[in-house]
């Protein structure tokens, strides 16, 4: 879980500090253009973007059609919490491998009414503001705001922008319903340095690949999600929530090898029941419901005829390709807990996922439907408490992850039938315990995990790739979370926290193209990650933070004949909130990220390619050591 002050912990521009705060869950990012998560290994090879994980903001999926998952889009300043599900635990959200991450949406601020102001402004022209109202009466509530980020980056052509809305609240309270509404507009403009070669990297790393910086490569997209969730209690033993949501993505991407322009339409409902009974004295209770999701897809491909522009960048040429797809999927899902006594709990659940989907090739003007089979999915968990400061776990549970877009087609532009969804088995043993009269809090959990059917993205054009299942991979791991609170007297505190994980993640069986990789490392993710912080508060307002972070070396390919080197990043953070006027309250801070300037690669694009005889251009370049700053009014009305 992270709460409100853990997002809001460093200079509320970027996600990925905050995220790699938790053990096993490693986000890479390119400077805000390109990011990419894994859970324990699971999602490292993908090439672009993130997949195998589902995201939701409160009941709207983030995870497109194509199995893409993308957060960056949700300010973290509309974010009031985020909870991630490790592994396939969860039948509720669709038993993905790498499990779910779960947003809740900043519904309200304070009682009444309340207004604020921020911006942040830091080094290579970082500065976002913000605009924020909240309202929360007895019958709903509303919390509406406004983002502007931008920053010209610190490498060649990396210029970012984006600006976004949101709304959310409730309407309609009463005693046993409830309707939420959420919404939220983005629109992103942002120049793409791409990769770039380990000569690049270690003696000119603000460079930009070539043909990128050449063409200008950028992405722009405008997005838009919304949902409505009712929230029913029938009576004092059964209660349900039913939500409607839409999502739709327009985005325009000039790369030095072609244009590519998206359309994305998703739809869907989701409804489920939970409740309560007894069975005799034995304590039961349960979730079951069904998930629907369509979605669209439609997209096109132009030459690029930046070279034939004088310099000024893409010029958009003939149209080469035209292709579409829908998907259409169900969830059917339930979950029961038992309470066998006070000590002794046991949980079990089921998900059964159902998807089909039809490709349309208009430049060929073919049209072609598949399906796969249905995946049952079960997950059964067994809990003792002691008591109520201690939890021992076993899990046992299955997971599937759906082939993206680009794994589904041949090298002809068809539906690929051979290829099949991966699958898993999790088996985690783990505790939580408080100590020293709750002021330790300790998270242990050690897993074991074996995935069948290994979708491999083979790359057989610059931007072409076909999926086939070529193996299995092994995931295992030990994480352990401490968290102390430590009241030093009655005007100052010290928080501190370790986050650790130990992971040994590797192809068990994998031959590729008549390759054998088997027993090789996992490519893309570190086996070994460390976070540790402390944070000093007074009752002046006035605090003091200081994160570290390590990162072990990562593999860069399959074959293992090419690695990262690890690093260590320090950030420290010092600011000051006090009260101006009565209701009127202030906060300034200003920090400085990457304090010992460490060079290192924030992200790493997997089995990179050589063309010729260049060096493959596996490395995007971390920022260096870098300053900011940030203001903010808030006025409780």
């Amino acid at each position: 879980m992270l709460s409100k002050k853990d997002l809001l912990q460093n200079n509320t521009t970027d996600i990925t500090t905050v995220i790699n705060t938790i053990p096993g869950v490693f986000m890479q990012s390119s400077n805000f253009t390109t990011t990419r998560i894994s859970i324990r290994g699971i999602g490292a090879r993908t090439t672009y973007g993130t997949n195998k994980i589902r995201a939701f903001y409160g009941s709207i999926p983030l995870t497109s059609g194509n199995s893409e998952t993308v957060i960056d889009d949700i300010d973290l300043e509309n974010i009031n919490q985020i909870e991630i599900i490790k592994g396939p635990l969860s039948s509720i959200y669709g038993a993905g491998l790498g499990g779910a991450i779960l947003i809740s949406p900043q519904l309200s601020k304070n009682n009444g009414q309340s207004a604020g102001i921020s911006s942040v402004f830091g080094s290579y022209g970082l500065l976002k503001n913000s605009l924020n109202y909240s309202l929360d009466e007895k019958e709903g509530s509303l919390n509406i705001s406004y983002h502007n980020l931008k920053t010209d980056g610190w490498r060649e052509n990396n210029a970012y922008k984006r600006e976004g809305i949101t709304l959310a609240g409730e309407l309609f309270r009463k005693k046993n319903s409830k309707l939420t509404y959420i919404s939220n507009y983005t629109h992103l403009e942002a120049f793409i340095p791409s990769s770039i070669n380990k000569t690049a990297f270690e003696n000119d790393p603000k460079s930009g690949a070539p043909t990128w910086v050449a063409s200008k490569g950028y992405k722009e997209y405008k997005s838009t999600l919304g949902g409505l969730a009712y929230d029913f209690k029938i009576n004092d033993k059964l209660s349900n929530s039913t939500s409607v949501f839409i999502n739709y993505k327009d985005s325009n991407e000039p790369r030095p090898f072609d244009i590519l322009r998206q359309y994305t339409f998703a739809a869907g409902a989701r409804t489920q029941f939970s409740g309560n009974f007894k069975i005799g004295k034995t304590e039961n209770n349960f979730i079951a419901g069904i998930e629907y999701f369509t979605d669209t897809y439609k997209g096109n491909t132009f030459e690029n005829l930046y070279q034939q522009n004088n310099g000024l960048g893409s010029l958009q040429g003939d149209q080469l390709t035209e292709t579409g797809q829908k998907r259409h999927f169900y969830n059917i899902f339930s979950q029961w807990r038992t309470l066998l006594s006070k000590q002794f709990e046991i949980q079990a659940g089921l998900n059964y996922n159902k998807t089909r989907f039809n490709l349309s090739n208009y430049t060929e003007n073919t049209n072609q439907e598949y399906r796969y089979d249905g995946i049952f999915s079960p997950q059964l968990s067994l809990l003792f408490k002691p008591n109520s400061q201690q939890t021992i776990y076993f899990s046992a549970s299955r997971g599937f992850s759906l082939p993206a877009t680009e794994e589904t087609l041949t090298s002809e532009g068809t539906i690929n039938t051979d290829i099949k969804p991966e699958n898993g088995y999790n088996f985690e043993l783990g505790g939580k315990f408080y100590f020293f009269n709750k002021n330790l809090y300790t998270e242990i959990a050690i897993y074991r995990m074996e995935i069948k059917d290994l979708l491999v993205a083979k790359r057989v054009g610059e931007d072409q790739y076909v999926g086939l299942n070529a193996g299995k991979t092994f995931h295992e791991g030990i994480e352990i979370t401490l968290n102390h609170n430590w009241q030093i007297n009655n005007s100052l505190s010290l928080n501190s926290y370790l986050a650790g994980s130990l992971g040994n993640y590797e192809f068990k069986e994998f031959i590729d193209n008549g390759n054998d990789y088997s027993g090789n490392k996992l490519t893309g993710v570190a086996a070994n990650k460390i976070n540790a912080g402390i944070i000093f508060n007074t009752n002046l307002g006035i605090y003091l933070n200081a994160d570290y972070q390590f990162v072990d070396e990562i593999p860069m390919n399959d074959a293992n004949t090419a690695f990262s080197d690890s690093y260590n990043i320090i950030n420290l953070k010092a600011g000051y909130r006090f009260e101006i006027l009565p209701r009127l309250t202030s906060h300034f801070a200003a920090g400085v990220n990457n304090v010992t300037n460490e060079k290192y690669a924030s992200l790493i694009l997997p089995n990179a390619v050589a063309g010729g005889n260049a060096l493959p251009r596996y490395y995007y370049p971390g920022l260096p050591t870098n300053y900011y700053g940030t203001i903010s009014l808030n006025y409780l009305f």
